[in-house]
């Protein structure tokens, strides 16, 4: 699990970095002191030549596409690429320092993170009989708060801390014309109890303004909920 007081950081922390400042004395000590005549070292220790990582509880892979207009769905299970997998916190930062930021993506491209063994497809055995947690922020929003978004949407979900991690499949971001999508995919999509909780988290998690609205949508339209004009929004 990646603790809270990481959020925000945009690179592997060192002991002299203010974001480490704030950590837990306990944190502290677990991550700087090393072990009797252990050889191993922590990026905490030196962050240039550390030679033991963290293990993430799952391994994520990052996909990239950018459809056009004409594509269609067998178009863009041809044109969506994974990037690469990665399960250690050292080998996330590494891989999100050498992306590019979402305020920088071309119009009608997307970056999908999911789960290792996960397509980012609704067809995907772990994906069709689940849904989305949607938000939407426009493109006049500064782009420091759209990249902030997409960055605590990830730490959440790598994170995979809260009662109800193991509904969590993987984030979508869309640039588009207008707006940003955000997307939480989810497992399931009956049980609204469950969902809200998701929900909730999720956005106290990347800080959303009280403006705007998550909301959720069945990937299934058949999978509403009991009350066909109930929403789920958080």
């Amino acid at each position: 699990m990646i603790s809270s007081s990481l959020k925000g950081t945009s690179s592997p922390l060192n002991p002299h970095d203010d974001q480490f400042k704030g950590l837990a004395s306990a944190e502290k000590a677990a991550l700087t002191k090393p072990c009797e005549n252990s050889d191993y070292i922590t990026i905490f220790n030196d962050p240039i030549n550390f030679n033991i990582k963290h293990p993430l509880q799952s391994s994520w892979t990052l996909w990239y596409d950018s459809a056009s207009k004409k594509s269609n769905t067998k178009d863009w299970t041809q044109n969506i690429k994974a990037l690469i997998t990665f399960s250690t916190v050292e080998d996330f930062w590494g891989v999100f320092n050498n992306i590019s930021k979402v305020s920088e993506l071309s119009i009608g491209s997307n970056f999908h993170l999911f789960k290792e063994g996960i397509r980012p497809a609704w067809e995907d055995p772990a994906n069709e009989n689940g849904g989305r947690w949607m938000c939407q922020p426009n493109r006049q929003q500064a782009t420091s708060y759209i990249d902030d978004l997409w960055l605590y949407s990830i730490l959440y979900c790598i994170g995979e801390s809260g009662p109800e991690a193991d509904e969590t499949c993987g984030l979508v971001v869309s640039a588009r014309k207008a707006f940003y999508r955000i997307s939480l995919w989810t497992r399931s999509s009956s049980d609204a109890e469950i969902l809200k909780q998701v929900g909730t988290q999720f956005r106290e998690a990347i800080d959303l303004t009280s403006k705007e609205q998550l909301e959720f949508q069945p990937h299934n339209e058949s999978h509403k909920f009991a009350d066909k004009s109930e929403k789920l929004i958080v």
